[in-house]
């Protein structure tokens, strides 16, 4: 039976009087990638800023491996190193080089040695071809390959689950590719993922599941084949007219 790393009970998000998130419910399991597509607006960045704790919900639960870690006494910090997240603007530190962005997290957070975080955060520049720009400051390098790093970064805190918030929408079309590949490459290691896109070809490719969320609720779920070729509700079938002819 699948162990679900993730479960996602009743979840509530308002910022003022406008509610972006009602009631939200639902389960990652190990090894899911988890496409969540929808509109601008429809409270897909919040849902993922609400799971990374970076955004206090107004109600529900998030649980992680049985801890509902929105009661009182959890670590934020240690709780992010196990569920990490790509973000769209990189949030690299500009006044750091591109290995120091990727040791800094594992020294303060897990504590490691200044050797075993170089060696750690090698491992998985390597793994996104990023070795050779290991002393670049961010600036000296392009938007895909900052993502690169950015990912090379959540990964080295060895997380359980890795959030993605539009990796690619930042990016020049020509190096929307290069990220789309690395995470591609994690999907097939293995990696539990839950990724806000609007890159189609990924979710019905490289996702177990497709979420179609609008006006802050989950309209519809299901396998890619099933969601994006057969939607049950209008709203999604709308949707999914206009992106796809928009992406051909």
């Amino acid at each position: 039976m699948a162990e679900h790393i993730l479960q996602i009970n009743h979840l509530s998000k308002s910022f003022g009087t406008n509610a972006v998130l009602r009631d939200i419910d639902f389960t990652v399991d190990k090894g899911d990638v988890i496409s969540i597509i929808g509109a601008s607006g429809s409270g897909k960045s919040t849902l993922l800023r609400c799971i990374n704790l970076l955004e206090t919900p107004n109600a529900g639960e998030i649980i992680y491996n049985g801890k509902n870690v929105l009661a009182p006494g959890t670590k934020a910090a240690k709780y992010r190193a196990r569920v990490g997240m790509v973000f769209q603007s990189f949030n690299l530190f500009n006044n750091m080089t591109v290995l120091d962005n990727c040791m800094v997290g594992q020294i303060k957070v897990l504590k490691r040695s200044r050797e075993e975080a170089k060696a750690h955060a090698m491992q998985y520049l390597e793994k996104v071809g990023m070795a050779p720009y290991v002393n670049a400051k961010p600036r000296q390098i392009s938007g895909g390959q900052k993502q690169r790093v950015a990912i090379a970064r959540a990964m080295a805190m060895d997380p359980e689950v890795l959030l993605f918030d539009e990796p690619t929408s930042a990016l020049d079309p020509e190096m929307v590719g290069e990220v789309l590949s690395v995470m591609r490459s994690l999907a097939e290691s293995g990696m539990t993922m839950l990724v806000v896109t609007h890159e189609m070809a990924f979710a019905r490719d490289v996702s177990t599941r497709v979420v179609y969320m609008c006006d802050g609720v989950i309209l519809e779920q299901g396998p890619p084949a099933q969601l994006l070729s057969n939607p049950q509700q209008p709203r999604t079938q709308d949707f999914l007219r206009r992106i796809l002819g928009r992406q051909g």
